[in-house]
């Protein structure tokens, strides 16, 4: 009998050693409560819990990777879309995300997904697609300050992907194409105007001497010969290179 209950109370030992000796890993932190109030935060390494007296919560102090669900947002100018996300986080106050918080994992999460809406509501198609950047600065600044109190840090968020509609798809791909063929128009307007102003200037040389125009007359006959391959040549020939040759015909053969 005695040794019987010499068994049971070596067992109890034991079990109350394992559950009073905790060994917490690098990464985590143990939320200690005595008697049900907070008392302090422990770990890593080996930690003692007085059973019945003392409780504990684990938190993980390692970034977390959560990743938003689909949300239907309407943009401002009334265009639906499909939009994901992805947030990082990670604990810096245990006693914050164990107190201030049911599950603070859900709360981020529940969080995230109504600020994105919230959010991408605000702005434009066109914003969203050209100015992803500022949109992920703004969400992270949003959840980082409302999360400060539970102890989270948000470090990141990307938005994923942005999917519409295929009409949509094809008004905007209408949209860059009008887009493309407004820009080679003034592209080439532009290139007409200097062309001209170029045109101009060389007029301007050539008025000022006419054996200048002659000169440039025979060549550009000269290119075009070339160009056809052929020794004949029909051309209109200018009466400006006509009259020099009437206005001193008389005096040569005088």
């Amino acid at each position: 009998m005695v040794s019987y209950f010499i068994g049971l109370l070596v067992l109890a030992v034991v079990l109350l050693l394992m559950y009073a000796i905790r060994i917490l890993r690098e990464y985590e932190r143990a939320v200690v409560f005595f008697l049900g109030r907070f008392q302090t935060v422990k770990g890593p390494g080996l930690i003692i819990i007085i059973p019945i007296i003392q409780t504990m919560e684990r938190v993980d102090l390692r970034t977390v990777v959560m990743d938003v669900p689909t949300q239907d947002v309407i943009s401002r100018d009334n265009v639906s879309v499909k939009v994901n996300a992805v947030v990082y986080y990670r604990v810096i106050n245990p006693q914050s995300a164990i107190i201030n918080v049911e599950f603070y994992h859900e709360a981020v999460s529940q969080l995230s997904q109504t600020t994105l809406r919230s959010v991408l509501g605000k702005h434009e198609l066109d914003e969203m697609l050209s100015e992803r950047d500022k949109l992920n600065v703004d969400i992270q600044n949003i959840l980082d300050e409302q999360t400060d109190a539970w102890g989270v840090k948000v470090t990141n968020v990307e938005i994923k992907h942005i999917d519409l509609d295929e009409s949509m798809v094809r008004a905007i791909a209408q949209q860059a194409e009008a887009e493309r063929a407004r820009r080679a128009k003034v592209i080439h307007a532009e290139g007409e105007a200097q062309a001209a102003l170029k045109l101009t200037e060389a007029a301007d040389q050539l008025s000022k001497n006419a054996n200048a125009i002659t000169l440039r007359y025979m060549q550009t006959m000269i290119d075009i010969a070339g160009a056809n391959n052929s020794s004949t040549l029909v051309f209109p020939l200018p009466l400006d290179l006509i009259k020099p040759l009437l206005k001193h015909g008389p005096e040569t053969s005088s």
